[in-house]
């Protein structure tokens, strides 16, 4: 696994990969079935929904990797992950085990993958974590590597809002992600959208947008 450092800072990446993120990952470490049940079944939502099955998927910022977990119940593909946190990023090859192909200790602003290389490249809870300035730089790189869809899973609103998270500000931002990725890349086709409950599933209450790339 590829350990190296991120190259790029910015406020949000020095809170995240630092005492605020290590206090994130003392409370969301859980990596047990009764996380992971639940987990699987939301993305099983939106697996139905990809025209085909992935042979490849990526995720940009993966923690330490319960989705990849939950992805290889659902299908036989590779997994990828990026992790800019190295005490998530530690975590991560124990947490997926043996189907996690490569990992990465990188930010999502250069992802060390070609173009069009990775079927199904994806976040979940990670754009909301962007400044809006900082936006196109994550998401163009998502839509560079992905080959066939991109999916994301964040909270959403209907005009972008900062949130204050947790007594501090700069760190959450709400938005419509969906219609932002097809305002930037039109070249992207919507495949589904959905909602995660809180009540049924680990993610709070979140909307996910599945595009095909075109």
């Amino acid at each position: 696994m590829d350990g190296g450092k991120t190259v790029t800072n910015t406020t949000q990446l020095d809170a995240w990969t630092g005492e605020f993120g290590k206090a994130y990952l003392q409370r969301n470490n859980a990596s047990d079935e009764a996380d992971l049940g639940p987990r699987t079944a939301a993305w099983t939502n939106v697996a139905r929904s990809l025209p085909q099955a992935p042979q490849s998927i990526l995720e940009v910022g993966a923690n330490i990797g319960r989705n990849l977990v939950s992805w290889s119940r659902l299908c036989d593909a590779e997994l990828h992950a990026v992790e800019p946190f190295v005490e998530a990023f530690d975590l991560l090859p124990a947490t997926v085990g043996p189907r996690l192909s490569s990992a990465h200790n990188c930010t999502g602003f250069e992802l060390p993958f070609a173009d069009n290389s990775i079927d199904l490249v994806f976040t979940s809870g990670v754009l909301i974590h962007i400044a809006p300035a900082d936006l196109p730089r994550i998401m163009s790189e998502v839509v560079r590597v992905s080959k066939k869809y991109v999916l994301c899973n964040e909270y959403f609103a209907k005009q972008p809002e900062e949130i204050n998270y947790r007594g501090h500000s700069g760190l959450l931002f709400k938005r419509d992600f969906g219609r932002y990725y097809q305002e930037q890349w039109p070249g992207l086709k919507p495949v589904n959208t959905g909602f995660f409950w809180l009540g049924n599933s680990p993610f709070d209450d979140t909307t996910w947008w599945l595009f095909e790339k075109v």
